[in-house]
């Protein structure tokens, strides 16, 4: 049995977070045990015992974009962390960014391999650091946007040694027929009113102040149309919650939409989300990735997104969707309205999407795709 202990620093959940939860259920139980390591309890701690895996909480801090990587591999928590390895007896680590400074110098004292995957495009290595990253044999990058950004032009390192790696999605729980209408009663919404969905937390780039523009616009041509926003501000960061009582607040004060915009908080259920939509939306100023987008597809919802970063990699403008400029509420209300209004169209982008998410972005693939990943480096080590 290999044992894979997976590193976050992230304790909520986050797209990142959610897929590793997916990426952990998919994994080949007869020959994979996943373990998680996390600094604290929480949310995604919670969600890794419910699939019967082990947890372990060890309190660290997670690294920033200007960490040392001599300074961080002597901190008192490397050794707790070898500790952990052995006593556990894993075979191989997945680590996060943040983590990783840590982990890393853990597993080498372990004797055992380590890899790690790139979420964030802003993850770009300070000189002092190359080094340091170019010692893993492979790693893996959620997207092609995230990897230009992390290596640089020109790249530091062979991009052969970075994969892109896609967050891959439950084609099983995501799919078209799921029912909605009691999501639809919860918020007094009517059976035949338009719907148009977001799914993000709070963070100003996700674009929120922007969906409230697009619901403006779309109101004055459609008034019967409603609005659902799932998310919440899951890492406690001020800056993110400052943005929360905002978005709220102008909601509230907006006589538009203080009955038209629903703001769900957190669901468990996003899957009842998309199926009570008629039209995906997301709005980011960028998206590293924008897996919502891709369960959205897998449901059979056309989407329309900002094309910044990973939806210009997993949306086909025309054909599963619409692709627009960031910022850009005029053009988001005008493509949202016209698949509002042509129920043809909905479905042929809608069921286009499916098929292109089942066919390239599956959660099989994405777990195949590590499996090779850490079948590679367990043969060197």
């Amino acid at each position: 049995m290999i044992r894979v202990l997976f590193a976050s620093w992230y304790t909520g959940l986050g797209g990142g977070e959610t897929d590793l939860l997916t990426l952990a259920r998919a994994m080949d139980r007869s020959r994979y045990e996943p373990h998680l390591l996390a600094p604290a309890q929480g949310s995604l701690p919670d969600r890794w015992r419910e699939t019967g895996s082990p947890v372990h909480i060890l309190p660290y801090r997670g690294a920033s974009t200007w960490f040392i990587p001599a300074l961080w591999a002597r901190f008192p928590v490397v050794e707790r962390m070898t500790e952990l390895l052995r006593r556990q007896n894993i075979s191989l680590v997945q680590s996060d960014y943040h983590t990783l400074p840590l982990i890393a110098r853990a597993a080498r004292q372990a004797g055992i391999p380590a890899t790690w995957t790139v979420w964030g495009w802003w993850f770009q290595p300070k000189p002092w650091q190359r080094a340091f990253f170019r010692q893993f044999p492979q790693a893996a990058a959620r997207s092609r946007a995230i990897r230009a950004g992390f290596l640089g032009e020109p790249p530091f390192m062979p991009i052969e040694r970075m994969p892109v790696v896609y967050a891959g999605v439950d084609c099983a729980r995501f799919r078209p027929g799921l029912d909605g209408a009691a999501l639809r009663r919860e918020f007094g919404i009517a059976a035949e009113a338009p719907v148009v969905a977001m799914v993000a937390r709070f963070q100003r780039v996700k674009g929120h102040h922007t969906f409230q523009a697009m619901a403006r616009r779309l109101l004055e041509a459609l008034p019967a149309t409603h609005f659902i926003v799932a998310g919440d501000d899951v890492f406690g960061v001020a800056a993110d919650q400052r943005y929360r009582d905002e978005i709220l607040s102008n909601a509230r004060a907006s006589a538009p939409l203080r009955d038209r915009l629903h703001y769900l908080g957190f669901r468990r259920d996003v899957e009842t989300v998309y199926a009570a939509a008629d039209v995906f939306v997301c709005p980011s100023e960028f998206e590293s990735y924008g897996i919502a987008n891709l369960e959205a597809m897998s449901c059979g919802l056309p989407v329309v997104s900002t094309r910044r970063g990973g939806p210009s990699e997993t949306i086909v403008d025309g054909v599963t969707g619409f692709l627009v400029d960031p910022g850009d509420a005029d053009a988001l209300a005008e493509r949202v309205l016209r698949l509002l209004r042509d129920g043809m169209l909905r479905h042929k982008l809608g069921a286009a999407g499916r098929e292109h998410v089942r066919r390239g972005f599956s959660v099989e693939a994405e777990a195949a795709a590590h499996s090779a990943i850490f079948e590679s480096l367990l043969s060197l080590s």
